[in-house]
């Protein structure tokens, strides 16, 4: 799943960490304990003009799968609302629990609970699940979403989803995804041992037929969780109050402790952190994910009253630079933007040790079957600091390899990014560090920066280098190398299918996903990091940590481990 808040300098080569160690405040722990009570209102705080995206289809970024899932929609099963490894267990959510599996793990069926409604009183059914899968297909408009479905499901022959499908393409899906009552079943083109984690993604929740709008869904979703919308204005708030037709005896894991859930967007990042600093008014009962790396130490080791209100912590998300393998043919002219990049300074900027620690590749060590630390480009430096006379070198040889890619480097490369104070700085960085190599930088801002991810992720978009966010969509690399460098992955923004080595690549993928053995399947993950590594498709960065802030009135204020962001639905008013 994607990163949200992308304002960090370091963002823009960083690699993440531990789910495991994801909760805690400035001693690692969360708010202090009291007990939890109803009422009140809880704001969260945000840079950004609007979440990227309600419509559960399209979901894919941590900080909104956890908002959504906590307060707006429910999938097939999801990960209990607790503290640290607890977390990272599933238990049914819709369904009654997590699933049965055929031997072969083939066909899942999942029976949901009676009593669940959609916030108008309808009952969900089956048809309401499976009509909402369907619509992950259609990605013409159902955009920016997991492609977990079209990778997994067995529907035969071409699906383009429910709104332009033919009869005999929707008698197709219809085949592959049953209703029974209120029983559903899932044929699958091969084994997937851990289906049932895939269907904690919201691309699992349900949508009612009648009430889709297709890409206007997005502003007003209809609600199966113990909220619903009752105001959204982009600029300025998103406000939740109480679904009235949610039913806590269906629930076990969202507790709805607050009346009112208020999201306010556009706000000026220096002003969020001292806002949660001065700890005033309704700031008393705010969150507020990321701090600026100039008011880190004030917060941590300047003051402990602060730092009890605040957590820095190994988040789940690798980090990286997507460089266009289209535009950026020439392996030499990536090699010589790696060998340039000062990431020691973008690691100061970013705020030192809070930033976390470099790493290697784009499996993170938490995925202990998974990793193997790969063997890094010759001539990088450990410490971070670059290495230019080795990028001078490796330019020279792309003038003689591949002179139209590296005359493309010399004139300027596109690097899209947030338009924050924080990544100017950034970028700032960069250009430096490229100037001393030869390569030209031309920044093209965005300047909403929920609306990056939807910009770059955009086909049309023409850059050669963005950075990306990224996390294991479970505890296996199956959900990150495929999602991060295959065509058919939900976030590939390397643009590598015509690289030469890519067909090589692909088949390795289909080897390792088909590998019932989970140590064998883990040794060819770890050796498919090696080869995206190896040929710098992307360039990875550090294992990042991050910080979040909770107003005095705030109870209940931990990291969800799958997510690294709040656990909304846990929070409460003092």
């Amino acid at each position: 799943m994607k990163k949200r808040r992308i304002s960090g300098a370091i963002g823009f080569i960083l690699v993440a960490s531990v789910i495991a160690a994801s909760c805690g405040g400035g001693s690692d722990n969360g708010s202090e304990g009291g007990t939890p009570q109803k009422g009140g209102t809880i704001n969260i705080l945000s840079n950004a003009e609007q979440i990227a995206h309600l419509d559960p289809q399209r979901n894919y970024t941590g900080d909104d799968l956890a908002f959504a899932g906590s307060y707006l929609q429910r999938s097939l099963t999801t990960y209990k609302f607790a503290e640290g490894e607890a977390g990272s267990e599933i238990v049914g959510d819709l369904a009654t629990d997590t699933g049965t599996s055929s031997d072969d793990g083939k066909v899942w069926t999942f029976t949901l609970k009676d009593g669940i409604k959609f916030e108008d009183g309808s009952e969900i059914t089956c048809a309401d699940v499976a009509y909402g899968v369907s619509r992950s297909f259609a990605t013409d408009v159902i955009t920016d979403g997991p492609s977990y479905a079209m990778t997994y499901l067995n529907v035969e022959g071409e699906y383009p989803g429910p709104y332009t499908a033919t009869p005999a393409q929707q008698a197709a899906y219809d085949k592959a995804v049953t209703c029974d009552g209120n029983v559903i079943t899932f044929n699958l083109k091969s084994t997937v041992a851990d289906f049932n984690y895939t269907t904690t993604l919201l691309t699992f929740s349900p949508v009612p037929k009648a009430k889709d709008t297709g890409e206007k869904y997005d502003l007003s979703p209809v609600s199966s969780g113990p909220y619903k919308i009752e105001s959204y204005e982009i600029g300025k708030a998103l406000v939740l109050v109480r679904n009235d037709q949610w039913d806590p005896e269906t629930d076990s894991e969202r507790k709805a402790y607050a009346d009112r859930i208020v999201y306010n967007f556009g706000l000026d990042e220096s002003a969020m952190d001292e806002r949660m600093i001065a700890d005033s008014g309704e700031d008393q009962t705010a969150v507020a994910a990321g701090v600026l790396p100039e008011n880190l130490q004030t917060i941590f080791e300047g003051d402990e009253a602060l730092a009890k209100r605040a957590v820095n912590y190994y988040d789940p998300y690798v980090t990286y630079t997507n460089l266009n393998v289209t535009t950026l043919s020439c392996l030499d002219v990536r090699k010589a933007i790696y060998l340039a990049l000062d990431r020691d300074a973008l690691r100061k900027a970013g705020g030192g040790p809070y930033t976390g620690d470099f790493a290697d590749g784009f499996i993170k060590p938490a995925l202990a079957l998974d990793y193997k630390k790969p063997t890094q480009l010759e001539g990088l430096n450990e410490d971070g600091t670059a290495n230019v006379e080795a990028a001078k070198a490796a330019m020279a040889a792309a003038e003689t390899n591949c002179p139209d890619v590296a005359a493309r480097a010399k004139a300027g490369l596109k690097f899209y990014y947030p338009d924050t104070e924080v990544w100017k700085k950034a970028l700032a960085i960069w250009i430096d560090s490229m100037g001393k190599a030869g390569i030209k930088i031309k920044p093209e801002a965005v300047g909403d920066p929920a609306q990056y991810w939807p910009t770059v992720m955009n086909p049309e978009t023409e850059y050669d280098i963005a950075r990306g966010g990224w996390a294991p969509d479970w505890a296996n690399a199956s959900t990150v190398i495929p999602e991060l460098f295959t065509t058919g992955g939900g976030f590939n923004l390397t643009r590598n299918a015509d690289d030469p080595d890519y067909k090589t690549f692909e088949t390795k993928i289909e080897e390792a996903r088909n590998t019932l053995d989970r140590k064998e399947q883990g040794v060819k993950w770890q050796e498919l990091n090696q080869y995206v590594v190896d040929r710098l498709w992307a360039l990875p960065g550090t294992f990042t940590r991050a910080q979040s802030m909770w107003g005095s009135k705030v109870g209940g204020a931990f990291q969800w481990g799958p997510f690294g962001a709040f656990c909304y639905g846990n929070l409460w008013v003092k």
